[in-house]
């Protein structure tokens, strides 16, 4: 019986997607749930997997859009196994084979490391051989082409500095004390070719995206920067119990994202968005995490992350990114933000202005902590601090805004205290301010 391998909806507004690679090829025996593609989509990329066991065949092209729902396999489940498959008799055939040969294998294998070691000092002889030869020929003094033949250096590697590029005593010794190869600081390429290659659907649906936000609003970026030395100071005491007690580690991330959800309550039009003649503001905060994976740039969301504690936050984060590297996010776990934060600081990242991921109206930019000097109390002091940015959409996000939601997660982070109490100080609370 043939059975048909469609594709399945990737989630709503998805009406097609792309192959893009084969896992298998026709004729292949597959196995039931095995992948045997990956598809790409305007929003991720995802696995297809195998219906039923059988032999398959493949009905379209890689890197061929089709609809949702159209077949693109053919799995005729008639098709007998090929030996070795997997069935558990022959596995126990084989340990069965494995024990008794051991012994014969054992000896097998030092005949064979024994004959490896020979050859290999064999070609390495053959290789002294030849740089030796090649250095009686070489522009070098007696005690200079002694020197390379007894360390196993060839005068290709050596510039000479003597009369004429004569290599030295001198040289030699200059070469072998820097202990670098010449061969390893040559530069790449030396070719004029160049090849094309056809864009993801994920790839060029990002492409259309960055092109529209910045045709499409009115993008404005603020910075400020950041005393990270409570912050660090808080993690360095807390770390190891921290880890003990949740399972997980205590990094920067979870702080940054309380502080915006704080933030965001307060500043409401930062976490809202425009839609037509309206402007559609959430009572939650939906915050997205942009996470680099082979496939490009994903933005996985932390759903009501305003309710988190800082250990769940550092949890969800970590299983998202996870799933996002691996390719195995769905489309749901994607959708939705209404905020995000990027950190380009773990690639090294000292500033930069984010692209606001359509249709938020802001994102927050976090980068790299250096030691700065800045002024504490009348006195200069070496300090982490990061910079951080905050792009906004001008038609909906006042600038005395913007640079006031920035300046709360600058004050919130300096003082975590104020994570606990909405941003305020512990004694405003007190006095009821």
């Amino acid at each position: 019986m043939a059975v048909e391998v469609k594709i399945p909806s990737p989630g709503e507004s998805i009406t097609e997607v792309e192959i893009a690679e084969w896992l298998v090829e026709s004729g292949d025996y597959v196995e039931r749930d095995q992948t045997i593609a990956e598809i790409d989509s305007d929003k991720a990329t995802l696995e297809l997997a195998a219906e039923d066991a059988g032999a398959i065949e493949l009905l379209v092209e890689e890197g061929e859009t089709v609809e949702v729902g159209a077949v693109v396999a053919k799995i005729d489940t008639d098709a007998e196994a090929p030996e070795g498959s997997g069935s558990g008799a022959d596995d126990k055939e084989e340990e069965k084979a494995d024990d008794g040969d051991s012994d014969k294998g054992s000896d097998d294998k030092k005949a064979a490391s024994s004959e490896k070691l020979k050859a290999d000092d064999k070609s390495a002889d053959k290789g002294s051989d030849q740089k030796a030869e090649e250095n009686k020929s070489a522009k070098a003094t007696p005690l200079a082409r002694e020197m390379m033949n007894k360390n196993d250096v060839s005068a290709k590697q050596i510039q000479g500095s003597g009369s004429g590029g004569k290599i030295t005593k001198n040289d030699v010794e200059s070469f072998l004390s820097g202990g670098i190869s010449t061969d390893a600081a040559q530069g790449w390429g030396g070719t004029r070719e160049k090849r094309r290659e056809k864009m993801s659907s994920l790839r060029r649906k990002v492409a259309e995206r960055l092109v529209s936000v910045k045709n499409d609003t009115a993008m404005l970026t603020t910075f400020n920067e950041v005393d990270m030395k409570p912050i660090m100071d808080l993690r360095a005491k807390y770390k190891d119990k921290f880890k003990e007690e949740f399972g997980t580690s205590l990094g920067f991330m979870s702080f940054f994202t309380k502080a915006v959800t704080e933030a965001l309550k307060a500043y409401p039009a930062v976490n809202g968005m425009i839609d037509g003649k309206e402007v559609i503001y959430h009572d939650y905060a939906d915050v997205g995490i942009a996470v680099s994976s082979p496939k490009g740039l994903m933005v996985p969301v932390l759903r009501n992350a305003e309710q988190m504690a800082l250990h769940e936050i550092e949890s969800e984060i970590k299983r998202l990114a996870r799933k996002a590297r691996d390719g195995k996010i769905t489309i749901d776990e994607m959708t939705g933000g209404t905020f995000t934060i990027t950190n380009g600081g773990v690639f090294g990242s000292m500033l930069s202005t984010p692209i606001i991921n359509p249709p938020q109206s802001a994102i927050l930019g976090m980068h790299n902590i250096v030691d700065r000097p800045i002024a504490v109390d009348g006195k200069v002091e070496i300090r982490p601090v990061m910079y951080v940015a905050l792009s906004y959409d001008h038609r909906i996000i006042d600038g005395k805004e913007s640079v006031s939601f920035l300046y709360m997660i600058k004050e919130m982070l300096e003082n975590p205290s104020k994570l606990v109490f909405s941003g305020k100080d512990p004694g405003e609370i007190l006095l009821g301010l």
